[in-house]
Parts: C-alpha cells; sequence; structure tokens
C-alpha cells in the first residue's frame, strides 16, 4: 500500500486563507488569525476531520510586491515505523500583485514553498509550487503548477476558480471549484484503495460554497466543502474526501 503520508497534501492557501496581497502606498504589515473546524486544502482534510488553528503574516510593498508566511496545524496520522508525519505546515510565499493598466483587470504571480516540521518520514512531504492568478472584478481564476509534488511525487497541476461578493454590507458569499492533476496515475493516496491498489484515477475535482459575516471586526464563515473522490479512492477513509461543513472564526490584524 502506498504510504498514508501521501493521503493528504498541504498548501497555505485554504479555503479560508489565502495567500494574496494588494499593493500599497508604501509598505504595509498585517497579520491573521483563524480557528477552523476542519482544515480543507483542496477539498480534502488535513486534520483527519478534526479542528485546526492557523495563522500569518503578510508585508506589502509598492507597488505591489508582496511576502509572507501561514502555518496551521496538520494530522496526518501517527506516522509509521521510519518517523513522524509532523504536526505543522509552514508556508512561505513571495510574488507580484496588481491592476492591468486602467481596466478592472487584475493579476497575481507569485512563488510558494511549503514546509512540515517535525516530518521524518522518507521523502519529505516538503515541496513547492508556482501560481498565476488572472482576475475580473470578483472574477479569478488560477493555475498553479509544482516540479515535484507533495513527498517527491512528480509533477502536479492545479486549476481553479473563484467568485466572491459582497452585500448588505457585512455579509458576502464565494464559490470556488478547482481540478488537480497528476503526471503519475496512483501516486497520491486518494487513487489508492484500502487493499493498495490503484484505481483508475489521475485526477479529481474540489468545490465549495461559502457564506460569511463581519461583526466588530471578526469574521465569522460557513463552507460547504467537497470532492468528486469517494471513499474507496482515498484510503477506504472515514470522512476526509467527503463533502462536509467548514465553520471558521478568524480575525485580521
Amino acid at each position: 500500500m502506498l504510504n498514508k503520508k501521501l493521503l493528504t497534501a498541504a498548501i497555505g492557501a485554504t479555503l479560508l486563507a489565502g495567500t494574496t496581497a494588494t499593493a500599497v502606498q508604501a509598505f504595509d504589515l498585517s497579520a491573521n488569525v483563524a480557528l477552523v473546524s476542519d482544515y480543507r486544502f483542496r477539498g480534502v482534510s488535513q486534520t483527519d476531520t478534526n479542528a485546526a488553528i492557523q495563522g500569518g503574516f503578510d508585508a506589502a510593498f509598492e507597488p505591489g510586491f508582496y511576502l509572507g508566511t501561514w502555518a496551521s496545524s496538520v494530522d496526518f496520522g501517527d506516522g509509521n515505523d521510519t518517523g513522524s508525519y509532523g504536526t505543522m505546515e509552514i508556508d512561505y510565499y513571495a510574488g507580484w500583485a496588481g491592476p492591468i493598466g486602467d481596466t478592472d483587470f487584475a493579476i497575481d504571480v507569485g512563488y510558494a514553498y511549503y514546509q512540515y516540521p517535525g516530518d521524518t518520514v522518507d521523502p519529505v512531504g516538503d515541496y513547492q509550487e508556482f501560481y498565476i492568478k488572472p482576475s475580473w472584478k470578483d472574477l479569478s481564476i488560477g493555475v498553479t503548477y509544482s516540479d515535484d509534488y507533495y513527498a517527491e511525487t512528480g509533477e502536479a497541476w492545479y486549476y481553479n476558480a473563484d467568485y466572491s461578493l459582497g452585500f448588505m454590507e457585512d455579509f458576502s458569499v464565494g464559490f470556488h471549484v478547482g481540478y488537480s492533476d497528476y503526471e503519475d496515475q496512483g501516486v497520491l493516496g486518494y487513487y489508492v484503495d484500502g487493499n493498495g491498489n490503484l484505481t483508475a484515477e489521475d485526477a479529481y475535482t474540489d468545490y465549495s460554497v461559502s457564506f460569511g459575516y463581519t461583526f466588530k471586526g471578526v469574521d465569522f464563515s460557513v463552507a460547504w466543502v467537497g470532492t468528486d473522490l469517494d471513499d474507496e479512492e482515498c484510503f477506504d477513509s472515514s470522512g476526509l474526501c467527503d463533502d462536509t461543513a467548514v465553520f471558521s472564526i478568524s480575525k485580521s490584524l
């Protein structure tokens, strides 16, 4: 059977905490902290369907350059005889984001590196991605590429589209769909059944609908998150890839 470590992959860009920044007049520092009922990355639980605490720091520089770091607790299981999978994810990212001329179009181009302190299982999960995210008003699309994905599993692509809309001043709604495509069929645990047999899948779709409310500077959110993977394609897991509601409380500082 493929290592359970390959069952989940994590990145700083999550449903409830993003890695984009906007241009500021000179220099700006910001921070964020969140408590979520389940850390879902690209539709798959990174915390064994349990709660996670998350937070990060961002710095933005004129005319649109940014860098930052973001961290979350994770739970990939108890490890195996060769070591531990670690209990934390730390992401580092940098890029440029800004409008395209005097239009409603904008673009975000950047690099991210994902680290798992305490991960001693060979190969370790650390990996890098490059991304480009064009947008128009409240609609954005993105293409993300990794030359050697989580735990050295080869090339991987992720395509996504997001639409967000604010209404009644303090309310918002968001829609998301993503598509993960891997170089080698069966390299990730999502595509291995409970008997260790490769399934026919080498890609999957994730989706979410979220509703948010801001009260006295605190953001509350509920999202319905899911994938088109069934339990057999997700290590015969119990709920890791199932549709579920995710609740969050977050604060920008």
